[in-house]
Formats: C-alpha cells, sequence, structure tokens
C-alpha cells in the first residue's frame, strides 16, 4: 500500500489544461483522496509532506502503442526504407530474441518512461509473460496484448497462447490490464482476424491491432478484398470491442462510417517521418475521432516520449495544413490525456477518488524559463529533465529527478544482451512486411 502523501504548495494544471493556483493534493492509499486548499491542508497530519512550491502538478502520461521490449534492439536499423527496416533488420533479429532479452528491452523502456513521465503503456508483442514480469518489477502501469500473426505456420499456437495468458493473469494486478493483439488486417486475413476478435469478446477484453499504416496497406487491401483495412476490421467486429488503433495514418473520410467510440487511435509521428511513410490523413481527420500519442518501437522512433510525439504532431499538423492557429497546446494536451481514456485505469484527472498517477514539474529550467504559459512551456519546451516527480497509484517512481531501482544494473545486463544479439545475427522470421 502506498504511503499518505500531501503534495503542498504546487500549481496544477487539470486534464483540460486550466491552471489552478492554490490546491494541495492529498493522496491516500494510491488515490487522491482529497484537494484542499493551503490552509485546509494545514490541519492534516500523519503524512508526508512533498513541497511543490514553485513547481506545477499535472496527471501522468499514457504511451498508447509501444513495443516495449525492442527498446533492445534501439539504433540496429537506421536509415533503411521501411520494407528493409521490417524484412532485413527487425524482424529478422527479432527471430532469435529470446524471453531475457524481451525481459529486460521492457524494463529498459519502463524506466524511460518513467523518466518521461508515462506511468501506463499499451504494449504489443510476443513473450508476452516476460513482459507482464517486467511490469511488476518496474512498477509502471501496462495494457499487454500479446502479437498474434495469423499467417504464422504456428498460429493456433499464437492465439492459444495468448488466451490461456489472459485467463491466467487478467484482473491479477491492479497496475496491468490485457487485450489480444491481432498484428494486422493483412497479416491475420479472412476468418482468421474475425476468430481472434470473436476470442477476445469471449475474454471480455479488447483488441490491439495496426491498421491502415501505409498507403500500400491499404490499395493492397482494396486489391484484395474491395475494402480498406478500417472496413475489413468492422466487419470482423472490431470496432464492436475496445480497439486500439495503432497508426491509422492512411485512414480516409469515408473510413469514418466504420469507426466508432470505441476506438482510439495511437499516432506515432516520429516513426512516420523517420520511414518516410507520408503525411496521410490524421491531420485532417483528427477531429471525428478519438487520439492520442504512441512512440511505437524504439528501434523506430528512437524515444519513449509520448510529449515528443504529441509536439511533433502539432508542428507538423500546423505545417502542412498551413493552419499556424490550429493544433493549440491545449488541444495537443487534452490529446494527450485521451490515452487514461483509452487505457481505463481512473487515471488522467485531477479529482478525487481518481488514481494518483501524476507528475510534478520545474519548470525553472533554462529549456524553459521564463514561463508566460505554462501548459505551452511544457508542450514546446520541456523535457524528461523538467519532471522532478513521477507517481505511480500514489507511489513515487521517480523521485527528486531520481528512478527508482537499479538503473545501472539494467544497464549491465542490456550491454550484455546487444553483445549477445549481435553474436547470433539474425535468423529467418515467420512473417514478412
Amino acid at each position: 500500500m502506498s504511503e499518505k502523501i500531501l503534495l503542498k504548495n504546487g500549481t496544477v494544471i487539470d486534464e483540460k489544461g486550466n491552471v489552478i493556483e492554490g490546491l494541495d493534493i492529498l493522496v491516500s492509499g494510491g488515490k487522491i483522496e482529497q484537494l484542499l486548499t493551503h490552509e485546509e491542508s494545514a490541519s492534516v497530519e500523519d503524512c508526508i509532506h512533498t513541497d511543490c512550491s514553485g513547481l506545477f502538478i499535472t496527471p501522468s502520461f499514457v504511451n498508447l502503442h509501444a513495443h516495449s521490449p525492442m527498446n533492445i534492439l534501439k539504433g540496429i536499423a537506421e536509415d533503411v526504407s521501411i520494407d528493409r527496416w521490417f524484412n532485413e533488420k527487425i524482424f529478422p533479429y527479432e527471430s532469435k530474441l529470446e524471453k531475457d532479452d524481451v525481459y529486460f528491452g521492457t524494463v529498459l523502456a519502463s524506466l524511460e518512461m518513467i523518466n518521461n513521465g508515462v506511468t501506463a503503456f499499451a504494449d504489443h508483442y510476443f513473450a508476452q509473460e516476460a513482459v507482464y514480469r517486467a511490469v511488476e518489477d518496474t512498477g509502471i502501469r501496462a495494457d499487454i496484448a500479446p502479437t498474434i500473426f495469423g499467417l504464422a505456420e504456428d498460429y493456433r499456437e499464437q492465439l492459444k497462447s495468448a488466451e490461456d495468458f489472459i485467463l491466467k493473469n487478467n484482473g491479477k494486478n491492479s497496475r496491468t490490464k490485457l487485450r489480444l493483439g491481432p498484428h494486422a488486417p493483412y497479416t491475420c486475413p479472412g476468418q482468421k482476424l474475425k476468430e481472434i476478435v470473436n476470442a477476445a469478446k469471449n475474454l471480455g477484453v479488447g483488441i490491439h491491432i495496426h491498421v491502415s499504416e501505409t498507403r500500400q496497406q491499404v490499395e493492397d487491401s482494396l486489391k484484395l478484398t474491395g475494402k480498406t483495412p478500417v472496413e475489413v476490421l468492422y466487419e470482423c467486429g472490431g470496432f464492436d470491442t475496445d480497439a486500439i488503433i495503432a497508426h491509422g495514418l492512411w485512414t480516409s473520410k469515408e473510413d469514418l462510417k466504420f469507426i466508432n467510440d470505441n476506438a482510439y487511435f495511437a499516432f506515432c509521428p516520429k516513426t512516420y517521418m523517420k520511414l518516410a511513410m507520408g503525411n496521410g490523413n490524421i491531420y485532417e481527420l483528427k477531429d471525428s475521432i478519438n487520439y492520442s500519442f504512441g512512440t511505437d518501437g524504439a528501434a523506430s522512433s528512437n524515444t519513449l516520449s509520448p510529449l515528443e510525439q504529441s509536439r511533433i504532431f502539432a508542428l507538423n499538423g500546423k505545417n502542412i495544413t498551413g493552419d499556424a492557429e490550429g493544433f493549440k497546446a491545449s488541444e495537443i494536451w487534452q490529446s494527450l490525456m485521451n490515452g487514461h481514456r483509452a487505457l481505463k485505469f481512473e487515471t488522467g484527472r485531477i479529482k478525487e477518488g481518481c488514481q494518483a498517477d501524476l507528475l510534478v514539474w520545474d519548470l525553472q529550467k533554462p529549456n524553459t524559463f521564463p514561463v508566460y504559459d505554462p501548459l505551452s512551456s511544457i508542450i514546446y519546451s520541456s523535457d524528461a529533465n523538467n519532471i522532478v516527480h513521477t507517481m505511480v497509484q500514489g507511489e513515487f517512481l521517480k523521485y527528486d529527478g531520481r528512478l527508482k531501482g537499479d538503473v545501472k544494473g539494467v544497464l549491465q545486463n542490456v550491454g550484455d544482451i546487444k553483445n549477445r544479439i549481435l553474436k547470433r545475427g539474425t535468423g529467418k522470421s515467420k512473417i514478412s512486411y
């Protein structure tokens, strides 16, 4: 059980971007117990007082689409086309990954995310037991979706393993949620995607799936099925359950009729720019869908900061639409907060009874000072060094700028694994892009 903590004398920025002076936050049992004036909090006893004078307190961030174990492959596939990135680099190296690689890749990713103010992430990968163990060990929250490739020779085994994993672990830990992760319509063709969606419904969980990532995927889907990937997912019942749509970069205006409020899109613009995937349609369609931000895998985006992704999205959106007055900081902030609604951990609000997943910011630093508008300072100027504390369920996982845990030991293990990965080299992947 977390300690009773009073965050005192800070300035609150809520989930809507409102700046609120004179409010102290009492955290108890992992939740926001009370919001108090400075005068009211003076009489609160039997708690740890954390002085936030001159600091800002906000809800934390969610990384809505990640392949966290891929942190172990950060930097291994640079300056190549998207086809070469998948087929010559990532899939062949992934084919030889071991459970320890996945575990330490996830631990490393979790530490980086906590440092960047992320308290929950939606993961899409294999070796899900190793991911789950890493999440438990680091204290971060995660929504874990075991990846399922419908075209793989062991598809049946993958689906059974994912179902068994969910049956065994769902609801066991308050900081984890589980769902199924069909890779994409083009890798789970025909009845296989429908079968996975039905399995998710039977288990009472959602899905996490890549959809319409590239223009080529959409064109191939239209040639093969006469339908866009979004329509294929719709006809399989994918929007009848909670759905995280990874990317959706080339979702069309005509696709909107298939999409409902069960779906949240996770935009990862750094990946799109790095792999030259184009601007797609998301900048024009953003007001018609629920969306937030992910980081994809560190092998493509290199960093695990939804805030950085949101900044790139805002700046690129202003540029390609020619509208410098659009994509306002308050709108981008609220889109960041949408990640909390997608994962349903009861986080993301400064409200009594909500889970205490909070950030404390120091904006009196050279990169953010002077502060005219704190929200704009965070969106456009800040980085991880401005985050003083990261709190998950009332527990500090970053305190006074330092991460909890044996960071040095993790880095040593990851360095050793990197050498083993290079020595093993590439293998034959189960799937091609």
